[in-house]
């Protein structure tokens, strides 16, 4: 096996430092057919996210959907895509620059934030490889998907595991698998609602629409369901909410298999006959705006909605890089860094000596 080196630039006394990397599931490059191709070739490809036998699936990605869905797909990015290219993109890069803010006026120059997508561009190995040369020897992975999936925050842990096994000297790894009841998470949640509220007052029916997945995954032992729910519970408590004021859905399901109920296109195309005309949908699932809530939600379920005789839909937006998501996910971090010190300088300057000692030129 070739592993890789850790710089031409390394010297045995480069200051040790903390590192944290932010994920996030990915975008395209662009919003063309072609960049969709690559995009969900990649995506779709990893055994994580669609769990059915290899070369079967195979056959159907490769002769099926990678022959239609790009061009759909690439439609649909285009009515979210701005100037600055990809919306999750574009919130991520935001998030990992007040996160540097934060810890540096907590850990001053000892600290590296970075940022990577679990698909697409910038990828784990390349933020991996600059964490690396920047004397990263601490590091600590937050997969900002609040609740847990194996194909989700495992499928992250599969990229680093992967990237790991090419590297000769690895770092000190912790690993944020959920933070689905966070107090700070719950709090930040309830002050964006609350906040919407403020500004479009409070509606019949408050659904919280979390990404779906298989039913199958739940009955083989997946957490997802259950952390959704325990979310939504805690956030509902948070807000004075009883249990007839709000409702847990699921979304984006794909191919024919059941997946997580109540789907949340079917309930708002039933709500309306329900007696319900006026609904706002959050998605506390997803830390940043995508394709997934600008589009699925706030443009195709908001159709469905008044198609089926609703008066009133509103989507509040993510957390996205709001100053309560950040202090959020600061406190989340600080609290897994505990215990984690870079070493002094005279340490430093003990292994250079050492090293000299031993042959290494400076």
């Amino acid at each position: 096996m070739h592993y890789q080196g850790i710089s031409e630039t390394f010297t045995h006394d480069q200051p040790a430092k903390l590192g944290v990397l932010i994920t996030n599931l990915g975008t395209p490059d662009a919003p063309t057919t072609s960049a969709l191709r690559r995009y969900l070739d990649e995506f779709l490809s990893d055994p994580r996210v669609i769990e059915k036998p290899r070369l079967l699936w195979w056959i159907i990605l490769h002769g099926i959907i990678l022959r239609t869905r790009p061009k759909k797909s690439a439609e649909a990015y285009r009515s979210v895509w701005t100037e600055q290219g990809s919306p999750l993109l574009l919130y991520t890069q935001q998030q990992c620059e007040g996160l540097r803010e934060r810890l540096r006026f907590r850990y001053g120059e000892h600290v590296e934030v970075a940022y990577a997508m679990r698909y697409g561009n910038p990828g784990i190995a390349s933020a991996l490889d600059d964490l690396q040369r920047r004397g990263v020897r601490q590091l600590l992975v937050l997969p900002l998907y609040p609740q847990y999936s194996a194909s989700t925050t495992g499928s992250t842990f599969d990229a680093l595991a992967q990237d790991f096994q090419k590297r000769r000297w690895l770092p000190d790894l912790r690993f944020v698998s959920h933070y689905h009841d966070f107090e700070p998470y719950i709090e930040a949640l309830a002050r964006s609602i609350e906040k919407y509220w403020t500004e479009h007052g409070r509606p019949e029916k408050l659904v919280l629409s979390y990404h779906g997945v298989p039913k199958r995954y739940l009955l083989d032992g997946d957490p997802y369901h259950c952390e959704c729910h325990k979310t939504s519970r805690l956030l509902a408590a948070r807000l004075g909410l009883s249990n007839d004021e709000y409702m847990t859905t699921f979304q984006s399901r794909f191919g024919r298999e059941e997946w997580l109920q109540p789907y949340t296109d079917d309930t708002m195309k039933s709500l309306p006959g329900q007696g319900v005309k006026h609904v706002q949908v959050a998605c506390p699932g997803f830390s940043a705006d995508c394709l997934e809530t600008i589009e699925e939600i706030d443009e195709e379920n908001r159709e469905y909605f008044i198609e089926a005789g609703g008066e009133s839909f509103g989507y509040i937006p993510a957390l996205n890089a709001d100053e309560e998501h950040l202090d959020a996910l600061g406190a989340l971090i600080e609290k897994n860094l505990q215990g984690w010190t870079p070493p002094r300088n005279d340490q430093l300057d003990a292994t250079r000596r050492r090293a000299q000692a031993l042959g290494a030129e400076y």
